[in-house]
């Protein structure tokens, strides 16, 4: 890949990162690796194969909400800031009608 392609700099620019001549020295070379390595997987005949979002099925991401049975109540609201009748009370947000 010819260093002209592209600019490290610019690309630190536009991330409004700065960079010193050592870093751009690290970086070009890293950058191109990682372009070239793009290019490269964008020869791959990809004609036959299904788009997906996931490389396998995704099932029961979300869990069930449940209480903790195994917590006693107390310890539940051991930590809460101001409590009443086993509960947490929270300030009144909504006003009257």
């Amino acid at each position: 890949m010819q260093q002209s392609d592209i600019d490290v700099r610019h690309v630190a620019n536009l991330a409004r990162l700065e960079l010193n001549d050592d870093e751009v020295a690290v970086f070009q070379p890293q950058l191109e690796a990682i372009i070239e390595r793009a290019r490269s997987l964008m020869q791959l005949d990809v004609a036959n194969i299904e788009p997906t979002a996931h490389p396998s099925p995704v099932f029961g991401r979300m869990r069930n909400d449940e209480p903790h049975e195994s917590l006693p109540p107390a310890a539940v609201l051991q930590n809460a800031p101001d409590q009443a009748q086993s509960q947490i009370r929270v300030p009144k947000v909504v006003t009257d009608a």
